[in-house]
């Protein structure tokens, strides 16, 4: 089977130059390039616009931490019938930051150097989409005895309701790969992960009468040293795949204060709180919301912190243990030839959750390493695109025939 990496080239060109980040207008704009792309290759393309008010009405609603008035699903089939394997990919991606900070000074605009695609989106995840839809054009000659599946989906840096979107809207498989980077490792099981925000009481005054306030900063700083002893009592013993800090606590924005030489009397943090396989949304919010309020602290006692838990929920999610999938999967990446993967566990959430509780057994393999995802200069191996297609294209014909 063909892999044409100059056409892979050009549609990845094409889809990062789509801006498409979560909840933005271009996020319609990418999904239309997918619909367009896979009716193209001969694929039987469902495309719909989502009932928003009805999905976020919905019981599992998975939460959004961005806004969007408008959204769309699609997917493409081979033929009739139960997919014998669903390929998915999502096309948002998050805010780039500065242009400037950029070595381009355009992150919409592909750069390749020294055998590696830069851009953002190219890693998480756009090169695994453009992966899958190379397959699909590998594969497009063949006469299958199964039909395949490609989800192309919204919203997965923001709670996943893309996947939800598509799954209620019954399109389902036997089995699922998602293309998310993965380091050339198989990831079969997810950590799940909430967002939380907590807000900090201070007392203001002047700045150089600093000792008659309370400043929420210094307040903050007792409440992060009680998250970082949460950290590690929750990440002593991880199980199998799983490697070490599975489910880590971090802090991705802090606000406190408004003018330099006044007592902050308020911060706000919020952050990545880990979820482990197994664990409720309601277990894991109980433990951290136990172990902010057991913070010895007087001016903590007489003005606690709130604690909520905005955006999306992202629940553990795993392959169940020994299931022939990992194994059939492993042997299409191993017989495309690429080097043999492991199965792995991974500290972030992703849609493997959402197929995995409709009892669709997924895994994660695709192009990329986390790491340098959400990152500026955010780049992929050129070869591993490649190769990814290529397995992708393999798992396609091992499993429909």
């Amino acid at each position: 089977m063909d892999i044409d990496v100059d056409l892979i080239r050009r549609d990845l060109a094409q889809l990062v130059n789509i801006p498409s980040v979560g909840g933005s207008d271009a996020e319609i704009t990418a999904q239309r390039w997918c619909a367009a792309t896979l009716t193209g290759l001969g694929l039987e393309v469902d495309q719909w616009k989502l009932d928003l008010d009805a999905l976020r009405a919905d019981a599992d609603y998975p939460g959004e931490e961005v806004e969007r008035e408008e959204a769309w699903g699609v997917v493409g089939v081979s033929g009739s019938g139960t997919p014998a394997l669903i390929l998915n990919g999502h096309v948002d991606v998050v805010p780039p930051g500065e242009a400037e900070s950029w070595t381009s000074g355009d992150p919409w605009l592909i750069r390749e150097e020294a055998g590696r695609w830069y851009g953002r989106g190219v890693c998480d995840m756009k090169g695994g989409v453009i992966a899958i839809i190379a397959a699909a054009r590998a594969v497009s000659d063949l006469k299958l005895a199964k039909p395949y599946a490609v989800h192309t989906v919204i919203g997965e840096e923001d709670g996943g309701l893309g996947t939800f979107a598509t799954l209620r809207r019954g399109h389902i498989g036997e089995a699922c790969v998602i293309a998310e980077p993965t380091d050339r490792q198989i990831v079969s099981a997810n950590a799940g992960s909430l967002t939380f925000r907590i807000e900090v009481q201070g007392r203001s005054t002047h700045g150089s009468m600093r000792a008659a306030g309370r400043s929420a900063i210094d307040s903050f700083e007792v409440l992060n040293r009680a998250l970082r002893e949460l950290e590690t009592v929750r990440n002593a013993a991880p199980p199998a795949p799983f490697g070490d800090l599975p489910w880590p606590i971090s802090i991705g924005i802090l606000h406190a204060g408004d003018w330099a030489s006044t007592v902050p009397d308020q911060l706000v943090a919020e952050g990545r709180y880990g979820v482990m396989p197994g664990e409720s949304f309601a277990d894991a919010k109980r433990s951290f919301e136990q172990a902010i309020a057991a913070v010895e602290n007087e001016w903590l006692t007489e003005n606690p912190p709130t604690v909520t838990w905005p955006g999306g929920h992202f629940a553990a999610g795993t392959l169940p243990h020994e299931h022939p999938f990992g194994a059939e999967v492993a042997a299409a990446v191993t017989a495309s030839g690429a080097q043999t993967p492991q199965l792995v566990g991974a500290p972030y959430g992703s849609d493997l959750r959402q197929y995995a509780a409709a009892g669709i057994p997924t895994l994660q393999y695709g192009p990329g390493h986390i790491i340098d995802a959400h990152a500026i200069d955010e780049n992929v191996l050129i070869e591993e695109v490649v190769a990814c297609a290529r397995a992708y294209a393999t798992l396609i014909v091992a499993r429909c025939g």
